[in-house]
């Protein structure tokens, strides 16, 4: 299917050529019909492409402020090749649209093949022939709505939400700033609610527009005419609310709504303008300065968006959802007009020359849509069949040709630190590439060279030409996916951890067990670090008991983390844990007998003792408190009068009779957690038959205490650990 998209990197705009998106319990697969550009939003993200990185660094001194933290946390090269991935990919563009159902994923009874329905969000309303949908991100379209009314919903929500901010009553007056597509939206809403309103911009046909859709006046910032109209419309008291729905680095918007707005009147921003507030002016008016998130709340909650979970109306009339509908039957009713904001509508085979005809100004407009050719639902159906995946026995056999390479996941990671080390190999062929999104699939084809790309699982378990699949996914779906491909007969390389629960690590293991395909490796990519390696050569061989002292400064999470999911994607020393456990496990050569924890705040911050067989303990603490410029590991390692110190994957000690320490500037260019070694252990030993690189049974071991440190610190007590499902 075809699909817009933009290099953040070069700028270039395309129209390409991307797999179609699967069809997920949860969601409805949608055939656009008619998408919006919101000429605002849009053609700033456009503008920002086009700028040098240093212009872009400007734009987005928050990503900067990210790339120098991960710097000091990964190192120069690693955080490079990850930011370079990122702008070298090609993003999406639009999230408001209208089209037709064409199938419906398990679970959804709200709609049928053949609905009308108009849908949200710059993951799954994009600028696209075929886009999948969750629950809380679609509504129906009301009868007698046109369809291309209908695809002005998701924008008539943002601008629904910012005037639910205001908090408006009968008979008040509000100034709308800025009267393009959303300020346009505004002026009509506020109008239907018995509001009166003045609108201010520079152009005078968005003016003239404004008052022929309710605005009582309007006129250019600073005007005499919008003076006089607050003047006599208020009695020299000023505007009960002020709306800024303008864009740009100016900031006269904000000084304006001060000037105009009564005491202790109401300022709501909904769209991106600056925000310098002249405190003087705004302290002295005691003015409430509110902010209009998006189309309302559920946005950015993936509980609310991914799942489905709707918050119960008594206690949030108005979610992302129910503002879509209300806005709909506004537009039934007769209430709001949109027909008049329609500038254009144009082919989306045009898409690339319409973007940059509005780019230089040539086509100006306030709504433009892009037309999709008709098409007839292919089927009704109402639920997604999972095909039964007949066991296999996969024999350890050499491999006398290029390594046929399957990757479920092909997100920051996996395209960082795992498809960088693969790609150009002559031993291996990037065969099939799948993701959720179908531009992510595009994406790591281009960047990575994959013959196939998709978004079906099935196509990578059904291929029998594959030798191998990495699984880089998120954590819930790591033992599934996991579980289905030892089944089809893949090695298998899953990144960490390898289960959330002991239900469902025997999973794991029965399938291992059914199968006789044991296969497996994890990602605990710290043992291969070259650093780590050389240090525990140096340190030598060990006698008598250990005692391991790991510091984690894990460091807090972005509020929007989805670590934060826990009830989903289980806790963070859950997810996390296993590196930690494997490579303490990995310097003492023995697996941990019992796990005994303690948090301190809560369970984000804790720590951990192991026992080993032979009286060697082990203390991990993980956590959360500490400073950013403080080295997230450390270890120190001591036995036998010896004493092993690693700082970060940057230096190194031992202590000894003849002490050994590695360079200061041994790794100039990064820190090295073995990515790349683990890499090749994996494909080597699939290529020649041999062993894989960490035994399954120290596999199992590892994430079972991982798991036994939530148990240990709900009961109180240490956690006995037995491994009896280990091959």
């Amino acid at each position: 299917m075809k699909q817009i998209v933009q290099n953040y990197k070069t700028g270039e705009l395309r129209l390409v050529d991307v797999p179609l998106p699967a069809v997920k319990p949860g969601g409805v697969l949608v055939r656009t019909a008619f998408s919006l550009i919101s000429t605002g939003t849009e053609l700033m993200k456009v503008s920002e492409a086009g700028m040098s990185l240093l212009g872009k660094a400007k734009a987005r001194p928050d990503q900067v402020a990210k790339v120098v933290q991960s710097v000091a946390t990964n190192g120069l090269s690693a955080t490079y090749r990850k930011a370079m991935g990122k702008l070298d990919s090609l993003t999406p563009l639009g999230y408001s649209l209208c089209g037709v159902v064409e199938q419906v994923g398990d679970g959804i009874d709200d709609v049928s093949v053949g609905d009308l329905v108009a849908c949200a969000g710059n993951e799954h309303a994009v600028h696209a022939e075929l886009n999948w949908v969750p629950r809380n991100l679609y509504t129906r379209v009301p009868d007698g709505v046109d369809p291309k009314h209908a695809a002005f919903a998701t924008v008539g929500a943002i601008a629904m939400q910012g005037v639910r901010r205001g908090e408006p009553a009968l008979g008040e007056s509000a100034l709308v700033i800025g009267l393009g597509l959303i300020g346009q939206l505004v002026v009509q809403l506020l109008d239907a609610g018995g509001v009166r309103v003045i609108g201010v911009d520079p152009d005078p046909e968005r003016c003239e527009l404004a008052r022929g859709h309710g605005a009582l006046a309007s006129g250019a910032p600073g005007s005499e005419d919008v003076d006089s109209a607050v003047a006599e419309l208020t009695g020299g008291a000023g505007v009960d609310q002020v709306y800024l729905a303008a864009g740009g680095s100016s900031n006269e918007p904000v000084e304006l709504a001060a000037r105009l707005s009564r005491d202790r009147a109401v300022v709501v921003d909904i769209g991106k303008c600056r925000l310098d507030l002249p405190w003087n002016a705004y302290y002295e008016k005691e003015l409430d300065v509110r902010f209009s998130r998006s189309y309302g709340p559920g946005r950015y909650d993936p509980g609310y968006e991914l799942d489905g979970h709707d918050y119960p109306i008594g206690y949030v009339r108005w979610t992302e959802r129910r503002n879509l509908e209300c806005f709909l039957d506004l537009v039934q009713r007769g209430r709001v007009d949109v027909s008049a904001l329609i500038s254009h509508i144009t082919p989306f085979s045009s898409a690339e020359q319409t973007y940059q005809r509005l780019h230089e100004g040539e086509l100006r407009g306030i709504g433009v849509l892009f037309s999709y050719p008709t098409a007839q639902p292919t089927a009704r159906t109402t639920t997604v069949a999972t095909p039964v995946v007949q066991p296999t026995t996969h024999a350890a056999a050499p491999i006398d040709r290029p390594l046929r390479i399957g990757f479920v996941g092909a997100g920051n990671y996996a395209s960082s630190m795992l498809l960088p080390h693969l790609v150009d190999r002559d031993d291996v062929r990037l065969a099939h590439v799948v993701t959720t999104s179908p531009l992510s699939a595009a994406n790591a084809r281009r960047k990575f060279g994959f013959a196939t790309a998709s978004t079906d699982l099935d196509d990578v378990l059904a291929d029998d030409s594959l030798d191998a699949v990495f699984v880089v996914t998120r954590h819930s779906s790591h033992a599934e996916l996991t579980r289905r491909a030892l089944l089809a007969g893949k090695a298998v390389f899953v990144e960490k951890p390898l289960a959330l629960s002991e239900q469902e690590l025997e999973k794991v293991l029965a399938a291992v067990a059914e199968s006789g395909n044991d296969r497996l490796q994890v990602g605990f990519n710290r043992r291969f670090a070259p650093l780590l390696v050389e240090a525990k050569q140096r340190f030598g061989d060990r006698v008598g008991p250990a005692t391991v002292r790991y510091l984690v400064n894990a460091g807090s999470l972005e509020a929007n983390s989805w670590y934060r999911r826990t009830d989903v994607e289980g806790g963070r020393f859950t997810g996390e844990g296993g590196h930690f456990i494997d490579t303490i496990s990995w310097l003492l050569d023995a697996d941990p007998v019992s796990v005994y924890a303690s948090a301190t705040r809560g369970p984000d911050d804790l720590h951990a003792t192991l026992r080993y067989p032979d009286g060697s303990t082990a203390v991990i603490t993980y956590t959360t408190a500490g400073h950013a410029s403080f080295p997230k590991e450390t270890i120190d390692l001591i036995a036998d009068g010896k004493v092993l110190r690693f700082d970060d994957f940057v230096r190194a000690r031992v202590h000894r009779r003849r002490r050994w320490s590695s360079a200061v500037n041994r790794l100039p260019r990064g820190r090295d957690k073995g990515q790349a070694a683990e890499v090749a252990a994996f494909v080597d030993a699939v290529r020649t038959g041999s062993p894989m690189p960490i035994p399954l049974s120290s596999l199992t071991a590892t994430t079972t205490a991982t798991l036994a440190v939530h148990d240990s610190l709900a009961g109180g007590v240490p956690v006995s650990l037995s491994t009896n499902g280990a091959g």
